[in-house]
């Protein structure tokens, strides 16, 4: 099955294509980025096999080799998951009103506003007239506004963002604002414009490629301190160079937001390391009402001791039910492992588990602490668990697996790494165990276990009574 593309749609991803292609052409960190852009998440097996069937040992391509993602077959993702992260740059929705017509509307009458001018380009005078315009809805309860994509600078966004702190009965707001070179003065002017906005409830935030800074960050923080009744926030600041100091005043800025119970944070890609994570997982600490939480701290500067207090902080938070981290790539090790492990074996409540710490400096140790810990979350019945491209050679994992009694759902990614047969086949004769689960994926390429070995695995994996979907690679 594949995406039938049509001219709208393909003028919008033209448009999103050229954000991030040079010459017309995206080599692999380009496509990378383009996924951070429209928040389209894959594992890095996902990601070098659409660069394997895409590229075709080329160093670049251009747009119409990239749309020939719609029609890969791969081996751990839907037609649906590519077309849905697309969706948005296609979006024809009545309720999204033009700015023309909002421009001559009555103003005060407004209380539901949704305003799309994704890549419209509409420069600083339309901003300036945008920025105004929005002052004078003093009535809304309900706003959202898209501009993804303009590069309107930080200018035209400081008078636009600034006028929202005359929409003080705001309760639902999401501002789109990814890739426009807002800087520093424009995520600090939306601190200081939410901070008046004290009735909100939902907020949604993509401030996602913008340059702000620790400072933007430090004062979009001091804002979110006041938003005191928000219950649902998602907070995008992907690639934005926070660093350390930006980082742990959001983290303060949360602590004040004790009636969160869903959170979503994208901190990838800003340099930051164990201070600001310890500094962020303080201010969480304190969010103990948190039913869903999703934390994206992927190609940052975290070691053992930032991960061991982020653990600890999410320790507090014992109502987590549904709790995502992406934490590959970083500077985590054994130690750092295991102590997340202990940590969140607090957090017994935990029903869905999402760990991702591939690519970082984990051990047989640490990966063996951290499965035998989570043992006690008795009610998890899924999980996933990415340790590919570590240092895992033989370890326990197996035997604290055979310990998850409701486990029903499991992807297990251990490629590259340094697991022998031994280990192999602990690992499988452990997972036969499990004796609720039904849906099992292991990848075990790239590790240390020959033809004949392969086949012991997997016929001690079939051994599960209640096996529905099995899924093994090892190669």
């Amino acid at each position: 099955m594949s995406l039938e593309i049509k001219n709208n749609h393909k003028t919008a991803f033209q448009q999103i294509f050229n954000l991030v292609a040079k010459d017309n052409k995206i080599d692999k960190k380009g496509l990378e980025e383009l996924f951070h852009t429209i928040d389209y998440q894959v594992t890095e097996e996902q990601f070098n096999e659409m660069v394997a069937k895409i590229f075709n040992k080329k160093e670049q391509i251009g747009f119409e080799e990239f749309l020939k993602i719609f029609n890969l077959k791969l081996t751990d993702y839907t037609f649906n998951d590519v077309s849905n992260a697309f969706k948005l740059l296609a979006k024809d929705d009545d309720k999204y009103i033009s700015l023309e017509k909002f421009l001559i509307s009555s103003l005060q009458s407004h209380q539901v506003l949704h305003i799309d001018l994704i890549y419209n380009q509409i420069g600083p005078i339309n901003a300036s007239e945008l920025g105004s315009a929005l002052a004078n809805c003093t009535n809304l309860s309900n706003l959202t506004l898209n501009l993804r994509g303009h590069k309107i600078g930080a200018n035209s966004a400081s008078g636009l963002i600034s006028s929202l702190r005359h929409c003080i009965y705001l309760s639902n707001l999401t501002l789109n604002f990814f890739g426009n070179q807002i800087y520093a003065i424009g995520a600090s002017d939306l601190g200081h414009a939410l901070a008046n906005c004290t009735s909100l409830s939902n907020l949604t935030l993509d401030l996602g490629h913008n340059r702000i800074g620790a400072i933007g960050a430090s004062d979009l923080g001091s804002g979110l301190a006041n938003c005191i009744n928000i219950s649902n926030l998602t907070l995008n600041l992907y690639n934005n160079k926070i660093r350390d100091q930006g980082t742990s005043e959001l983290g303060f800025g949360l602590a004040n937001c004790t009636n969160l119970s869903n959170l979503t944070l994208y901190l990838c890609c800003n340099k930051i390391g164990d201070q600001g994570t310890s500094g962020l997982g303080s201010g969480l600490a304190n969010c103990t009402n948190l039913q869903n939480l999703t934390l994206n701290l992927k190609n940052n500067q975290i070691g053992d001791q930032g991960i061991s207090i982020l653990g600890s902080a999410l320790a507090n938070c014992t109502n987590l039910t549904n709790l995502t981290l992406y934490l590959g790539n970083n500077k985590i090790g054994d130690q750092g492992t295991s102590d997340l492990g202990y940590a969140l074996a607090n957090c017994t409540n935990l029903s869905n588990l999402a760990l991702g710490l591939y690519r970082n400096q984990i051990g047989a140790t640490g990966v063996s602490g951290l499965g035998l810990a989570l043992a006690n979350c008795t009610n998890l019945s899924n999980l996933k668990l990415d340790v590919a491209r570590n240092q895992i050679g033989a370890s326990g994992l197996g035997t604290a697996l055979a310990n998850y009694i409701n486990l029903s759902n499991l992807k297990l990614y251990l490629c590259y790494n340094q697991i022998g047969p031994i280990s192999a086949s602990e690992l499988g004769s452990a997972l036969a165990n499990c004796t609720n689960l039904s849906n099992l994926k292991l990848n075990l390429r790239e590790n240390q276990i020959n033809g004949s070995q392969k086949l012991k695995v997997k016929s001690k994996c079939h051994k599960s009574k209640r096996l529905v979907v099995f899924k093994i690679y090892f190669w």
